[in-house]
């Protein structure tokens, strides 16, 4: 997996600035606990923190070609690279044909000598997920590229004469030419729970958008897209669309689990991953092995359970059905309420965030498990993805979503008391122009998605449902796994992410992906003969939460750091009277999870500014007059 950074400068010798790259490398070693590295040219600096899972001792980075540049004291190419190239044995005979020599087992090895063969055009060929930093002597330029999907995180900050880049933003902020800041536009991509391509809440940061590639040169930074989703007619039948999905699903899952050291899988008893669960235990029997496997649940979670609309059965019993069924050793890691509200591990979760989303006690629960997980093995198979391209979520059916002009989950949030304007001043809310910021979003989102002459409007709604949530909100949960795994060394692969499959299931109609009559009607029949009948007729249930009044008490605490005092950042525009009613619920213990989730985003954005130091510009006096004069 690993974590990369470095820095581009054509007005500065990069050669005298070994120091400044060691600390922004640092600031990854939890991506990449096994070693580290860096390489300085005139000009370019990259470095390295590794977690070695292909080739452990041939893969050390950064990797630079035995052929030298024009200069003859410089290597050709130079790489840092973080992820994994699924494909990279069939991609290692071809450029062995092209009489490529080889002196590692490595697949960054394969990326840095299909560069050499095929130019920046090599991410046409790369099947996995990855960030990547090449920097090419011959041309002085740097190439950043990001998997189609955006399943690895980069980002990277313009300077006048180059660019900073990192695996996270810890590791840009590192480098004394950022400081950290914000303005209104920026609060606003933070209240929101959505992620829009390219939007990062610090001011001059930007991400790398998913499936593009950045060329920084000596005359400037240009950003290109290399994959994109099409709308392409579907003219295949239901029993072919059905063993098209079982075909790749056969290819994808035994591709993602190679690997030269341990390899586990995420169960949670839902769909999705008991799926991904039952394919890799087929080939864990065929090696003669069984596979570990790995559950979440809380202390007295079971025993005390209380079904919602969100979660209308519990985990357990679901997860050791499957894992009975398929023949997994079956774990389950019991969290309770003291570790999620430690302070500590708080402070943590944070820390791997960098930036201001959250999922209230989600997040926290996730690391916990990924840190007992990291006991037993560095890389874990997980089933996201799946929701977002087989169409498993409420708003695709529900009538209000769909018809709602706006981002659907943002709706049935607000629906259900996750509106994140319902904390603050309403001169505040006005002030910075929330509504029109997201409805420009909207509109921006919308206008990208690719259309298919003559379709059903109906069906046309529902690509763009589609669209959304893979460009809009499946980051956001990618951004999540990434974090939460990498801040404890765990690489995760995510099978349904495969571009092959994304790209096969944004073409098929809604009456196929559905049809059984249940969500995921699709995958259900395609995973027929893999499943218990018990797993495959459960109603999506969402990932577990605690259930416990006492765990949202716990909040408070936090709530009052971020509200009050003279070191409160969101004092002077936090709403007293609504936190106070927020409060009030929480010591009833009559909070419910959207209010929950809608404390929690409050507290981590009061949290990130104080912890990041970050200057937000914003003026309470010019703010309120905006407000008025709306």
């Amino acid at each position: 997996m690993c974590g990369i950074t470095g820095w581009v400068d054509f007005s500065r010798d990069l050669t005298t600035e070994s120091s400044t790259l060691d600390t922004m490398v640092r600031t990854l070693i939890r991506r990449g606990p096994d070693a580290g590295g860096g390489w300085l040219d005139t000009h370019a600096a990259l470095g390295h923190r590794r977690l070695a899972i292909i080739d452990p001792e041939g893969g050390v980075q950064p990797m630079a070609t035995p052929e030298r540049g024009p200069r003859g004291d410089l290597p050709r190419a130079v790489i840092s690279y973080g992820g994994e190239i699924y494909n990279y044995r069939e991609l290692r005979g071809e450029l062995a044909l092209h009489g490529h020599r080889f002196t590692t087992s490595s697949d960054t090895e394969v990326v840095l000598r299909g560069y050499l063969q095929w130019g920046a055009d090599v991410v046409h060929r790369l099947n996995g997920m990855y960030s990547l930093a090449l920097w090419d002597t011959a041309r002085e330029e740097l190439l950043l590229v990001r998997d189609r999907l955006g399943v690895k995180p980069l980002y990277y900050h313009p300077i006048p004469q180059g660019v900073l880049f990192g695996s996270e933003p810890k590791a840009i902020l590192a480098n004394p030419l950022v400081k950290p800041s914000a303005s209104a536009e920026e609060l606003c991509d933070a209240l929101l729970f959505l992620r829009t391509p390219g939007r990062v809440p610090f001011r001059g940061m930007r991400e790398l958008k998913p499936g593009h590639l950045l060329r920084v040169g000596r005359d400037g930074l240009r950003e290109e897209r290399y994959w994109a989703l099409e709308a392409r007619p579907h003219t295949d039948s239901l029993p072919t669309t059905i063993a098209t999905v079982r075909e790749l699903l056969d290819d994808i899952v035994p591709r993602q689990m190679v690997a030269d050291v341990p390899l586990v899988a995420l169960l949670s008893g839902g769909l999705d991953s008991s799926t991904v669960t039952a394919l890799a235990q087929r080939v864990r029997a065929a090696e003669g092995e069984r596979l570990s496997t790995f559950a979440v649940d809380f202390t007295g979670h079971s025993e005390n359970f209380r079904s919602d609309p969100i979660r209308p059965t519990p985990d357990g019993p679901y997860a050791r059905a499957v894992a009975e069924h398929v023949g997994s050793a079956h774990h389950t890691i019991t969290l309770d309420r003291a570790g999620l509200l430690d302070p500590a591990v708080r402070r943590t979760v944070l820390a791997a965030w960098d930036l201001p989303f959250n999922f209230a006690d989600l997040d926290i629960s996730l690391h916990q498990l990924f840190a007992a997980v990291r006991e037993h093995a560095p890389v874990a198979l997980s089933g996201e993805g799946a929701d977002e391209v087989f169409g498993g979520y409420l708003w695709f059916s529900d009538p209000a979503a769909r018809a709602a002009e706006t981002f659907p989950w943002l709706e049935l949030g607000a629906h259900r008391g996750l509106d994140p304007r319902a904390l603050f001043r309403p001169w505040f809310v006005e002030g910075i122009d929330l509504a029109t910021y997201q409805a420009d979003l909207y509109r921006s989102a919308l206008a990208e998605v690719p259309r298919l002459e003559g379709e059903d409007p109906e069906e046309r709604r529902t690509r763009e449902l589609g669209y959304l949530t893979l460009t809009r909100w499946l980051p956001i949960l990618l951004d999540k796994k990434d974090r939460m795994g990498m801040a404890n060394g765990l690489e995760g692969r995510v099978p349904f992410c495969d571009h092959r499959l994304v790209e096969y299931l944004f073409n098929v109609p809604w009456a196929m992906k559905n049809c059984t009559g249940q969500e995921k009607g699709l995958l259900r029949e395609a995973a027929a003969d893999l499943l218990p009948r018990s797993v495959l007729r459960r109603t999506k249930a969402a990932y577990p939460s605690i259930q416990d009044s006492a765990y949202d008490r716990g909040l408070i605490a936090g709530l009052a750091t971020a509200a009050v005092g003279n070191n409160a950042p969101l004092a002077a525009y936090l709403d007293p009277e609504a936190v106070h009613r927020l409060t009030d619920k929480t010591a009833t213990g009559t909070l419910s999870e959207f209010e929950r989730i809608l404390l929690e985003s409050t507290v981590r954005l009061g949290d990130w500014l104080r912890t990041y130091g970050v200057d937000l510009d914003l003026d309470p006096d010019r703010l309120t007059l905006q407000g008025a004069n709306r």
